[in-house]
């Protein structure tokens, strides 16, 4: 008999819908006090500064306001027959869109002040999003989604760029619980998608625990291969802002096991 499919994760709503604005606001909190030069700053990724990177960030969460404004006339463009994005494949969906979202990113920025574009962001989400039904399906960049999975995925945008702030700048911008929570477990569900199987077993304490790699299945006792790291350093590893071995080599990951070298399945997405 083949194994039972794995159930896909589910988020509590109520939590994601909290998550989201408080990560941005922890974000937004962070980039106001900023002086022109940090601004000017590289952000390291690629070519784009700190404010550009700030901007970023609002297009991330500006996307949620933008899908639900979509009028029925856009909604009805979409084929029936096209299938949704999900959480299980959304992380592997977003490669193909990074030119375009690098040349968006440098005109958003230079419509306003970086604080300018972080007031209208949470303004419009505030209030768009709450009488929105989590099973709409809206139209985003790689398809049509659910908004209760892209919510999700905006916690992704929001924990890893806001890691990049913080390496840019020096900052110590908090982390939401929840929004680093889900942010973690969608990069772990990610790996176990690109891998499956069951003879390694990954731990991100206390968020994520995920089995993966084809092999041997174990069953009972100690797994004889695992990986265990904490939520950052996997965040880092899976987005590509980290390599394998340079992380296990400054034991910022302990792997043990002869399947439990991911290095040949990182980065998950850039």
């Amino acid at each position: 008999m083949p194994p039972a499919k794995k159930r896909a994760r589910t988020y509590d709503s109520a939590k994601i819908r909290a998550a989201v604005p408080a990560q941005f606001g922890h974000v937004r909190e962070a980039v106001e006090g900023l002086a022109p030069e940090q601004l000017a700053l590289p952000s390291g990724l690629g070519e784009w500064t700190v404010r550009e990177l700030a901007a970023h960030l609002c297009m991330g969460v500006e996307s949620v306001s933008l899908a639900i404004e979509r009028d029925r006339s856009d909604e009805e463009a979409t084929p029936a027959d096209q299938p949704l994005v999900t959480l299980a494949t959304w992380p592997f969906a977003t490669a193909a869109h990074a030119a375009p979202i690098a040349r968006g990113v440098r005109e958003y920025a230079a419509t306003a002040a970086p604080g300018a574009l972080f007031a209208r962001t949470a303004e419009r989400l505030q209030a768009l999003l709450p009488a929105q039904d989590d099973d709409r399906v809206v139209p985003i960049r790689v398809g049509p989604m659910r908004l209760g999975d892209y919510l999700v995925t905006r916690t992704v945008e929001l924990v890893v760029h806001t890691d990049d702030l913080n390496r840019a700048t020096g900052l110590s911008v908090p982390f939401d619980r929840q929004a680093l929570a889900a942010c973690t477990r969608v990069l772990a569900d990610a790996l176990a998608v690109k891998a499956p199987g069951a003879s390694t077993e990954v731990r991100v304490p206390p968020y994520a625990v995920v089995q993966c790699v084809a092999g041997p299945r174990h069953t009972r006792g100690t797994p004889p291969n695992v990986v265990e790291t904490d939520p950052l350093t996997w965040i880092r590893l899976a987005t590509g802002r980290t390599d394998w071995r340079e992380a296990v080599d400054a034991a910022q990951v302990s792997a043990s096991g002869e399947r439990a070298d991911l290095g040949g399945l990182l980065p998950l997405m850039g």
